[in-house]
């Protein structure tokens, strides 16, 4: 694939002309006409060929001799996403501009578009007021600018003046789907914050053929609809209430009809009510194997990247018939426990990750999903480092391992799950932090010397050093005999080092 050489600095932002183009012959002299005309002083166009059979590359490089705000790339054909985002890849302009091969833009547009986007960061987007030529006439009638619309249907053009930050935050135009690409990646800038303001005068004209993508993207309409789901399903949470639709327009109402059916109980720590809509796609997210998978057994754990936040999320399996109506009816769900328990531990000032928030989802009166949020833990090791003895300075993580089990055991709280990958630990400037994780199973009560001895020691292997460090610890925290504390832990651990 060819470079291209970055202009001289000029006073003005630079613009990045990005031109796909297949089998062009037939317009692509036209089409460069219109872009080279441009008012505004400091462009650069990139012309890239996706593996035409006509003559389209010749055409572009003889512009190329005659113009040096010029520059063409060859590509084997890719398709038109792969084509632009190489192109932007090449280019060096502060704002990207996509026009089609077969288009024509007015001289005026780019230097009214840049100022656009100069005066105001709210804008991300500025699109020129178009009309058609070639086999249709009159104006291309495309409504203002709402999210709410722009969830249901298209309706930016490809052609679009943007930042090229912007395009960088999106990752670009996927290349996975086959139509209607320009949605999928106005969706991607456009979700998280931002409008778009259109041109008032006519500034592009759109030419409309037979066989023009637009017109045979409508036969890819499932597809389209399948993608976008998979890639914005807190796009479509938000504003629809659930998936887009096969028939776009009844969107909101079909999935009123299904969450009738299929109630769901959301609730968020107040802290991040903004991320909502991305834990009511959860399912979806699990669906389609996103995220980082860090557990993949009875339940399963991945780990995401919301904003700023890096969250791990813990889907629970669907429980057993009798149980499947007594979650949500009659007891807590195993995520809704987990974050209360998590809030608990915390309040008495224990270590667990912060809780985000959970869910759960029935089918009428059956309980079939429940889903845990929680921040990722900050500790970057478990019980399980500690193992053997080559762990540096041992001792003073076992220490703090044994006192953060005996301030759980002295506030009552019994955790039945307590094993080697759900003690975490690390340090910071002001110590060691031991963090507690898998919190559905813990039980209420007043822990004598012996229980509490023995849920410290059952699951967790240790030497007979090991645990003469953390028997004297714990004893300790607790005001009991080490010496009986020891040999307790030492009576019921029944997983040795």
């Amino acid at each position: 694939m060819d470079n291209c050489e970055k202009q001289p600095n000029m006073p003005q932002s630079l613009v990045s002309v990005i031109i796909p183009a297949y089998n062009a012959e037939k317009f692509l002299a036209e089409t460069l006409d219109s872009v080279l005309a441009s008012t505004y002083p400091n462009i650069e166009v990139i012309v890239i060929n996706d593996g035409s059979k006509d003559k389209t590359l010749d055409i572009a490089r003889k512009y190329e001799k005659k113009d040096e705000r010029l520059c063409v790339i060859d590509q084997p054909n890719a398709g038109v996403c792969r084509a632009r985002n190489n192109a932007i890849r090449a280019s060096h302009g502060e704002y990207v501009l996509p026009v089609d091969a077969d288009d024509k833009i007015a001289p005026h547009f780019i230097q009214e578009a840049v100022a656009i986007l100069a005066k105001d960061a709210q804008v991300k987007g500025v699109i020129p007021r178009a009309d058609f030529f070639g086999d249709r006439s009159g104006e291309w009638k495309l409504p203002p600018f709402s999210l709410h619309l722009l969830a249901r249907k298209s309706i930016i053009s490809a052609c679009g003046m943007y930042r090229r930050a912007d395009w960088d935050k999106t990752g670009g135009y996927c290349e996975e789907i086959i139509a209607r690409e320009d949605w999928d990646f106005w969706i991607s800038m456009l979700k998280n914050g931002g409008t778009v303001v259109k041109t008032t005068d006519i500034s592009l004209h759109y030419r409309f053929h037979k066989n023009s993508k637009r017109t045979s993207d409508r036969k890819l309409k499932a597809h389209v609809v399948k993608t976008l789901n998979l890639r914005h399903p807190e796009l479509f949470e938000q504003e629809l209430g659930g998936p887009l639709r096969l028939h776009r327009t009844w969107s909101r109402l079909l999935n009123r009809i299904y969450r009738f059916l299929h109630p769901r109980r959301v609730f968020l720590n107040s802290k991040y009510a903004d991320k909502e809509f991305l834990v009511k796609s959860l399912p979806i997210f699990f669906e389609n194997q996103q995220g980082k998978l860090i557990h993949d057994g009875r339940n399963k754990l991945r780990e995401f990247q919301w904003g700023d936040i890096t969250v791990v999320v813990k889907s629970y399996q669907t429980p057993n018939p009798i149980n499947r109506i007594a979650y949500g009816l009659f007891r807590s769900s195993k995520a809704q426990r987990s974050y209360e328990y998590a809030d608990l531990l915390r309040s008495k000032h224990i270590g667990s990750p912060e809780p985000v928030a959970w869910m759960t989802i029935r089918n009428g009166l059956l309980f079939t999903n429940s889903y845990f949020v929680s921040l990722k833990s900050t500790c970057p090791y478990s019980y399980k480092d500690l193992i053997g003895g080559k762990f540096p300075e041992q001792e003073k993580y076992l220490r703090a391992i044994a006192r953060t089990t005996a301030a759980l055991h002295e506030n009552g709280f019994l955790h039945k799950d307590y094993s080697r990958g759900n003690i975490l630990f690390g340090e910071n400037a002001q110590g060691i932090d031991v963090e507690i994780i898998d919190l559905n199973r813990i039980r209420f009560r007043n822990i004598s010397q012996e229980e509490g001895c023995k849920n410290f020691a059952e699951r967790l292997p240790a030497t007979d050093e090991m645990r003469h460090i953390m028997a004297e610890e714990y004893a300790k925290a607790r005001h009991f005999d080490s010496k009986t504390c020891e040999e307790l832990m030492a009576t019921y651990n029944i997983e040795k080092s």
